[in-house]
C-alpha cells in the first residue's frame, strides 16, 4: 500500500505561508534579471502561472523576470536545461508533475534526477483530477467501478492523453490501490478521449476538473470521485476516491518553482518569500479559482521532501504496471 500524500491547501496554506515567508531581500540577490524557464510552448497553464508569478516577483525584488519557453519531451528538455544551469537563483524552472516526478519513474535515460539535481523554491499550486463516466453509464459510484473491475480484469476502460500523463498515472494508482487492473486507452490528447467518453465508447476518464465540470453541470457526465484529499470547490458534494472506497488513494497534478541544486539557502528563502507574497495577491487568487487550482506554497524544505515522496510513489506505480521505458 502506498503512503498517502497530503498537500496543504486553501486558506490554511495561506495562513501557513504568511507565518513562514522569509524576508524579501537576501544580501546581494538579485542583482540582475531572473529567468523562469517554462518547459512547454507559450499559452498553457504553466506558462500563464510563470508569467503572472514572475510579474509579482519582479515588482517585489526590483529586477526583471523573463519567461523563456523551452518545450520538448514532456517538459524534460526545459527541466534538463535548468538542472545544468548555474545554481545562483537566476535561472529557475516552472516544473510540473511529469517533468519533476513521473518522468523519473518512467525513464531510465532521464538526464537529470528530480530529487538531487534541483533545489525547490516552492510547490506553488496543485490540482486533483476527477473520475467521470458518461451519465448513461451503469456505473454510479466508485464502489460500482471497484466491484466491476474486481470481477472483470482489464475490461473497464479509461481514456487518457497518453502514457505517463497524470491522468494515466491516476488510473494506474487506482488499480494498484484496489488490486484490480483497468484497461488503459491512450489518445493523442484529452479532447479526443473526452469525445469518446461522451460518445459512450470508453467507460471513464480521470479528467481535468475545469474541463469536465462543464459537462458534469449539464448532466452529460457523472462525477464519481475526486482524486484529492478533500472536496473540491468546483464539485461540491462529490466525494474523494479515498472516502468512496480506497482510503490510501491520492493523486494530484502540481506545478512548482525550482532552482538548480546547490543554490544558496538565503537565495531560496528570498525567492520563497516573494512567491508566498505573490500567492496572496488578488489577481493570482482569481486565476486559481477560475481554473480550479489549489494554493500550496510549500516551503523549500517541505517541497524537497514532497518531490522525493512523489518520485517514490510513481516509481512504485510504474514498476507494478510494467511501464518502465
Amino acid at each position: 500500500m502506498l503512503k498517502r500524500t497530503f498537500l496543504t491547501t486553501g486558506a490554511a496554506a495561506l495562513a501557513l505561508m504568511t507565518g513562514l515567508a522569509a524576508p524579501l531581500a537576501a544580501q546581494g540577490f538579485p542583482e540582475k534579471p531572473i529567468t523562469i524557464v517554462v518547459p512547454f510552448p507559450p499559452g498553457g497553464s504553466t506558462d500563464l502561472l510563470a508569467r503572472q508569478l514572475g510579474e509579482s516577483i519582479s515588482a517585489q525584488l526590483g529586477q526583471p523576470v523573463v519567461v523563456e519557453n523551452r518545450g520538448g519531451a514532456g517538459g524534460t528538455v526545459g527541466a534538463n536545461y535548468v538542472a545544468n544551469a548555474d545554481a545562483d537563483g537566476y535561472t529557475l524552472l516552472m516544473g510540473v508533475t511529469g517533468s519533476n516526478a513521473i518522468s523519473a519513474a518512467l525513464r531510465d535515460d532521464l538526464p537529470y534526477d528530480p530529487v538531487t539535481d534541483f533545489d525547490p523554491v516552492s510547490i506553488v499550486i496543485s490540482s486533483p483530477l476527477v473520475l467521470v463516466v458518461n451519465s448513461e453509464s451503469d456505473f454510479k459510484s466508485v464502489e460500482d467501478v471497484l466491484a466491476y473491475a474486481a470481477e472483470n480484469p482489464e475490461t473497464f476502460t479509461h481514456g487518457t492523453p497518453g502514457v505517463g500523463t497524470s491522468m494515466h498515472m491516476a488510473g494506474e494508482l487506482f488499480g494498484l490501490e484496489s488490486d484490480t487492473k483497468l484497461l488503459h486507452v491512450p489518445y493523442s490528447g484529452s479532447a479526443a478521449a473526452l469525445q469518446d467518453l461522451l460518445g459512450g465508447r470508453i467507460d471513464a476518464m480521470f479528467g481535468d476538473i475545469l474541463v469536465t465540470s462543464e459537462y458534469i453541470g449539464t448532466g452529460r457526465l457523472t462525477a464519481l470521485g475526486v482524486t484529492g484529499t478533500q472536496e473540491h470547490f468546483l464539485l461540491e458534494g462529490v466525494p474523494t476516491i479515498a472516502e468512496a472506497g480506497l482510503p490510501a488513494y491520492a493523486a494530484f497534478s502540481w506545478q512548482g518553482l525550482f532552482s538548480p541544486d546547490g543554490t544558496p539557502t538565503e537565495t531560496l528563502d528570498t525567492l520563497y518569500g516573494a512567491v508566498t507574497s505573490a500567492l496572496e495577491g488578488e489577481e493570482l487568487q482569481a486565476m486559481f479559482r477560475e481554473r480550479g487550482f489549489l494554493v500550496e506554497g510549500m516551503t523549500p524544505v517541505d517541497s524537497k521532501a514532497f518531490i522525493a515522496s512523489e518520485v517514490e510513489k510513481w516509481t512504485e506505480v510504474v514498476d507494478a504496471a510494467g511501464l518502465k521505458q
